[in-house]
């Protein structure tokens, strides 16, 4: 356990970078940013990052390595949340070219990251990364829990058969079977995915299903849930949140949610995950794009993620 700690202490601390060495080389948008980290006092903010590279750390599940830090997939997928601009998605998409998908999974590859999150739409791009380009990417794939379970049992199927390394059920779908108390799709799901020899996890935005997989003894191996701190300026105002709102038609007022938050509550899932004896895979660490990595990183590792998946064009790697 103490190894765990260490390790992940130590990717947290190349993370970060002093505020009066990094001001000069920022953009005004990262300068801004910074200024907002100083104001509300992170205290990892002032640490210094490891002059010499070093290896990217790992954790394990299920005995599987698998790299702190995973590239997330939404970026190749075109799921940007941007909020209301519209073209965005489009803009992603146009830029990550089949070709430039390639160049971006080997660079993640050189500075250290194991694994993808992707979806099973786009699967492909995995395999042929793999067996054309000489690639090792492993694939943290997500699906559907179903109440049909040969339907299941077959999407199952399909992603392994792609070599998929760990799956996962998408919190979209997730979610509204907790909500409805059918927590008996969950336990199916995670028993099909482990009858194909993978490591199960329960995916969410909610709290409420990492609560309700502990309570009723479903046993994932792993979580993965969204995690990021509510100090940015486009979340939804706490007393405007609404539990379920990502299934919730979106609101013509300004303070409620419009594809803008995804952890309603981060101080008590942090209190929470703590006591959950899983790997925490946090996503959305940094609300899609609202708050800078020095600070999402630190703010998930702190508060007691095990890994964190994070989308990546190909210039922001290296970073």
């Amino acid at each position: 356990m103490e190894s765990k700690k260490t390790d992940r202490r130590r990717f947290l601390n190349r993370t970060l970078l002093g505020t009066a060495a990094a001001g000069a080389a920022l953009s005004l948008e990262e300068q801004i940013l910074l200024a907002a980290m100083q104001q509300q006092g992170d205290a990892d903010s002032g640490e210094q990052a490891p002059a010499k590279q070093e290896p990217l750390p790992c954790g394990k599940i299920k005995g599987i390595e698998i790299s702190r830090m995973l590239i997330g997939g939404n970026l190749i997928g075109g799921w940007s949340h941007s909020r209301d601009l519209l073209y965005v998605s489009k803009l992603f998409k146009a830029y990550n070219t089949p070709e430039k998908v390639m160049e971006t999974l080997a660079l993640a590859e050189q500075h250290g990251i194991n694994t993808i999150q992707i979806d099973p739409r786009y699967q492909d791009f995995v395999v042929e990364y793999n067996e054309k380009h000489g690639g090792h990417m492993q694939s943290l794939v997500c699906m559907m829990p179903d109440p049909d379970v040969q339907k299941m049992r077959d999407q199952i199927r399909s992603i392994v058969d792609k070599g998929a390394t760990l799956l996962y059920t998408h919190g979209g779908v997730t979610e509204p079977l907790v909500r409805d108390g059918k927590l008996d799709v969950i336990a199916k799901a995670l028993e099909l995915i482990r009858a194909e020899g993978l490591p199960a996890g329960i995916g969410s935005h909610a709290l409420e299903v990492p609560m309700a997989a502990e309570e009723h003894g479903l046993d994932p191996d792993f979580y993965v849930k969204t995690f990021h701190s509510d100090s940015y300026w486009s979340a939804t105002p706490e007393e405007a949140r609404e539990a379920w709102c990502w299934h919730l038609p979106n609101r013509a007022d300004h303070d409620y949610y419009n594809d803008n938050m995804w952890c309603l509550n981060p101080e008590k899932t942090a209190e929470f995950m703590k006591n959950v004896d899983k790997p925490w895979i946090a996503f959305k660490v940094l609300a899609a794009g609202a708050i800078h990595p020095r600070m999402g990183f630190s703010y998930a590792f702190r508060n007691g993620a095990d890994f964190i998946i994070v989308g990546m064009f190909d210039f922001q790697i290296a970073e």
